[in-house]
């Protein structure tokens, strides 16, 4: 438990960062399935998805699930605390489910095969966000 507050601290960075590029990947895939017709900004944006993803999504996600895993392994006891944190794992476990779909609409999008309009990218991107309204109540004010 030394280090407990240190990893938790890690988590929280980590979480952050994965968070960005949770929230700012399908705005740029607005933006790709919105001006398809320009190849000159295809190109360049086509480059920061790959590289937001791959160089920020993927370490970031990484961090958080080793971090979050730490955690619950040196105080497995949370489980006992309430359904919060069941609820948090939840929508933890949706939102992995989400950073996999970005990585589907990616690779979409790279092979220039993407047929998904920029509204839908736009409605897409509140996913990320109701997410973590629940898993910030759920680890802050632990109603349940």
């Amino acid at each position: 438990m030394e280090y407990y507050l240190w990893i938790k601290a890690f988590h929280v960075i980590s979480v952050i960062s994965w968070m960005a590029m949770l929230f700012y990947l399908p705005r740029l895939f607005v933006y790709h399935a919105e001006h398809r017709e320009n190849s000159g900004f295809v190109e360049v944006v086509k480059i920061q998805e790959k590289k937001l993803f791959y160089f920020i999504g993927v370490p970031a996600f990484w961090a958080s699930l080793l971090s979050g895993l730490a955690m619950i392994a040196l105080n497995p006891a949370m489980f006992k605390s309430g359904m919060w944190l069941h609820i948090k794992l939840t929508a933890a476990t949706l939102l992995i489910l989400y950073h996999l779909s970005l990585k589907y609409f990616l690779k979409k999008f790279e092979s220039d095969s993407c047929v998904k309009s920029g509204k839908f990218f736009r409605l897409y991107n509140e996913i990320p966000t109701i997410l973590m309204i629940i898993i910030v109540v759920m680890a802050v004010v632990k109603p349940l």
